[in-house]
């Protein structure tokens, strides 16, 4: 059993927690940076360069595994987040949320300046998808030029089915939290496990959409912003999952309170960011785009 040893706690003059040194942090960067390193080889066609994903994500997930548990251990068993503390963690989420939004916003500028005054590069005009693709009869003739297909995305498919599923994420994650504040625990638990449910039909939903997709990444600029736009997103869609299922863990081990779980307040502001996202990105490119 974890002892708490109080003595330093009650000894400090002030609210705040000065954080002892810790590896976690530079080597997490380290991780990260060689993670993107190895999956822009792989993306020019480097040899053996997926086995190094494989390996970076194994260390990265054991950098912030630990980092978390270090974290974890000081605000719930030794004490060291005080009022103020949690305060200054509250903020801290909503400066990053912020600059997540504007990361995002950047990709919707482009898709917004392309569409409403596309430039002579792109013809002057903006068809939701241009693919040059050789029909059977220019193939068996030995044509070099091919036929322009325009390929649209159908907003009433697998899109407004995540649509709804982020959407009842977005409920349950809700319930949990109130939940929580009433002291209703196993209500609680039910609601969480529920919202990782969801987020994991969501990105197996997405992935089946990327395989049936008749486009990729490199099918012009308008193929770019899509797989951009919805590839990040269901990247934060995977982080915001991670970040459920450590609270569901810590939601089991009684780490939250009624008056004290900043932890989850941090997730669910981070969920419904990603909600909010995608709604504007389904309207923006699924609807408005076609």
């Amino acid at each position: 059993m974890y002892v708490i040893n109080r003595r330093d706690i009650t000894a400090e003059a002030h609210p705040f927690h000065l954080v002892n040194a810790s590896p976690w942090p530079i080597l997490t960067a380290i991780a990260v940076f060689d993670l993107v390193f190895h999956i822009v080889q792989w993306f020019s066609f480097v040899i053996f360069s997926h086995y190094w994903i494989f390996i970076d994500l194994f260390v990265l997930n054991y950098y912030v595994f630990r980092w978390f548990s270090d974290i974890i251990v000081e605000g719930t068993f030794e004490g060291h987040h005080t009022q103020k503390v949690r305060q200054g963690i509250k903020q801290g989420m909503v400066f990053f949320i912020v600059s997540e939004a504007m990361f995002f916003f950047s990709f919707f500028w482009a898709f917004f300046h392309c569409s409403l005054s596309p430039s002579v590069v792109l013809g002057g005009t903006w068809p939701y998808m241009c693919i040059n693709k050789p029909n059977t009869l220019g193939v068996l003739l030995n044509q070099k030029e091919a036929t322009i297909d325009i390929l649209k995305l159908n907003p009433l498919g697998l899109s407004l089915f995540n649509t709804a599923l982020l959407l009842s994420s977005g409920i349950s994650v809700t319930v949990a939290h109130l939940s929580i504040t009433s002291g209703q625990r196993r209500a609680a638990i039910k609601s969480l496990f529920l919202t990782i449910i969801f987020g994991l039909i969501f990105l197996f939903t997405q992935f089946l959409e990327y395989n049936w997709s008749a486009f990729s990444i490199n099918d012009g600029v308008i193929g770019s912003l899509f797989f951009l736009l919805t590839g990040f997103h269901g990247l934060h869609v995977i982080v915001g999952t991670i970040f459920l299922v450590v609270c569901f863990y810590r939601l089991i081990a009684y780490h939250f309170l009624v008056r004290q779980h900043v932890g989850f307040e941090c997730c669910s502001w981070y969920w419904h960011f990603v909600d909010v996202i995608w709604l504007f990105l389904y309207v923006v490119v699924y609807v408005w785009g076609n």
